[in-house]
């Protein structure tokens, strides 16, 4: 969902590419050759088999030494299911573009970098038919950017700082420079680059002190974007209340609600769904009556 912290986690590089290569060459010291041009592609990888899956994020870099597919992914926790993926679209997209592809990983996760940086090896042992080595951003090697001047620098740097490490004691530090690095640019781009920040504050101190930093700059609040991720926001509202309804008409009933349909319900995110169980709930005589016909 946009406005989410795992969209706003990729979707910064495609607001920005260059920061992708930048961040490879000063955060991970990757020797990425300096791009002439960078074009974001399509980022479904879906063949003509009935299966869906698609990359976060997918930037084609020219230079001097060649094209190469920047594959951007946004890992809020492990997922062996989703790394499991990985080499196929790395060998898909080779067959597909014949450009070589890089995978990164960009996580707020200390645990999920280490989990995520481990090497995928296909094979058997001594020989490895194919080997993955994801490079990954995250809170111990994006550097924590609280001076005004360095923000300044590279807006968007500081932005990836933001997203990466607001939280904890150090929080007001880099929000505050940042925001007076999101002056120095393009309002439409500021207002971007403000809700990627909102979107990815987990700490609700943080998130306060950035809207209220926020709340001086007009131009944030009037933006498109903004007005967007709000009525997102009112749309996951009635999706919780919905839940929530649900179960407490079962409660009211009297009905004994188990944690397996619980988990259920707060985990349907389908508005007609919800419905559908809430009507049911006015009913059943167990609580599983809710999943009848599925």
């Amino acid at each position: 969902m946009v406005g989410s912290s795992h969209e706003a986690l990729h979707r910064i590089f495609q607001k920005d590419p260059e920061l992708l290569t930048r961040a490879l060459q000063r955060v991970l010291h990757v020797p990425f050759p300096r791009p002439t041009e960078i074009a974001a592609l399509n980022v479904d990888l879906t063949e003509i088999e009935p299966v869906e899956r698609r990359v976060d994020t997918l930037l084609r870099a020219e230079t001097d030494e060649g094209t190469y597919l920047l594959v951007v992914e946004s890992q809020g926790k492990a997922d062996e299911r989703k790394r499991d993926s990985w080499p196929y679209y790395l060998s898909y997209l080779y067959e597909k573009y014949r450009c070589e592809p890089v995978l990164i990983v960009i996580t707020q996760s200390s645990s999920t970098a280490k989990w995520a940086s481990r090497p995928i090896r296909l094979g058997f042992p001594g020989w490895h038919s194919l080997s993955v080595r994801p490079l990954v951003l995250g809170p111990d090697n994006v550097p924590v950017i609280a001076d005004e001047k360095q923000a300044e620098a590279d807006p968007t740097l500081a932005v990836l700082s933001a997203m990466t490490h607001g939280r904890g004691p150090g929080a007001m530090a880099i929000l505050e420079s940042l925001a007076s690095a999101l002056r120095t640019i393009d309002s439409d781009s500021a207002a971007v680059f403000a809700q990627f920040v909102d979107s990815c504050l987990v700490d609700p101190q943080a998130k306060q002190m950035w809207r209220d930093l926020m709340t001086a700059v007009q131009y944030f609040w009037r933006h498109p974007l903004a007005e967007q991720v709000r009525e997102e926001g009112r749309e996951q509202g009635r999706i919780q209340n919905q839940q929530e309804m649900t179960l407490r008409v079962l409660e009211w009933r009297g009905i004994p609600v188990p944690d397996a349909v619980r988990e259920r319900v707060m985990a349907c995110e389908d508005l007609d769904q919800l419905e559908l169980w809430a009507q049911r709930a006015v009913h059943a005589t167990d609580a599983a009556e809710l999943f009848a016909d599925e």
